[in-house]
């Protein structure tokens, strides 16, 4: 029998405050998981603090001592990279620019993966949208680089591209360097672009895997929703506590497909707080308890 490899964690915070990378890898230990993901800066514009000041080497040695392998570390790109507008050329040159550093930036800090969210048309032609991500990615992707980019798949929300599996298929077919390049499923978005996980969680591993490939399965983002399935609007919610159900996403965990790939949550704070070490006791207990004292938000 095949021995199962749980790689689990969560978005922890990755700031000034908490002492950058050192403060990341403690909250993940303290959270008793064994994966991370950060973001490298604030998601939502460009400013960075150099990477010198990330308390690397502390990081390092804390995330070796506690068995932390820089394979279960991922990087969250920030959300102002639209590598598929093709309506504003200024914002495909920032965003191809702006990757390129962050790329760099993640491999000083030795991570494995960067997700990226595929973008958004804004109004503009879909295939020429997907088409464009591709040309970005082949401008951007490098022989030498050690990261591999992951292209999340996205709920609908407005013109967001990336909603199924075909096309990111579209676009991964015109990388260049297919090695550099996968998919990361976040859960909740899957479901809200309609991807029925409760009831054919077996289709559609088979979908992917004939379509991409589970070899390209680089990550999964673990959160249940707060949607009706196929609903196109993106609000994560607790494990257990959204309309997926901590039984179909235990599934997800544990399946024996998806072993050995990293699996990250990014469920929303519960009355302020991070709400991570909670969940990832049930999922290794393998029983759902109502822990947050009716704190959750419907």
């Amino acid at each position: 029998m095949q021995k199962y490899n749980l790689r689990l964690g969560s978005h922890v915070k990755c700031n000034k405050i908490n002492n950058y990378l050192l403060g990341a890898v403690e909250e993940t230990i303290a959270n008793n998981a064994n994966a991370l993901m950060v973001f490298t800066g604030p998601p939502q514009n460009a400013r960075r603090v150099d990477m010198v000041n990330f308390f690397l080497d502390e990081y390092h040695q804390k995330r070796t001592e506690h068995g932390i392998e820089h394979c279960d570390v991922v990087v969250h790109a920030p959300y102002i990279i639209n590598l598929a507008n093709t309506v504003k050329t200024s914002t495909k040159e920032f965003g191809i620019d702006f990757l390129r550093k962050e790329i760099k930036r993640a491999e000083q800090m030795q991570a494995s993966v960067i997700v990226l969210h595929p973008g958004s048309s804004v109004g503009g032609d879909v295939q020429q949208s997907l088409n464009q991500v591709a040309d970005c990615l082949n401008q951007i992707l490098t022989e030498e680089q050690t990261v591999k980019v992951a292209l999340e798949t996205m709920s609908g929300k407005g013109t967001e591209i990336g909603t199924s599996f075909e096309q990111l298929k579209i676009i991964i077919d015109q990388i260049r360097l297919k090695d550099k390049v996968g998919v990361c499923w976040d859960t909740c978005h899957l479901w809200d672009a309609g991807y029925d996980l409760s009831q054919n969680l077996e289709i559609i591993i088979q979908e992917f895997d004939q379509s991409i490939g589970l070899d390209k399965l680089l990550c999964i983002h673990l959160n249940d929703s707060k949607n009706n399935i196929n609903a196109h609007r993106d609000r994560h919610a607790n494990i257990g506590y959204g309309k997926i159900g901590f039984d179909t996403l235990l599934n997800i965990v544990y399946h024996p497909q998806l072993n050995n790939i990293v699996k990250i949550l990014e469920t929303p704070y519960v009355n302020d707080k991070a709400p991570y070490k909670e969940e990832i006791e049930m999922i290794k207990a393998k029983e759902f308890k109502d822990c947050f004292n009716g704190l959750v938000e419907e």
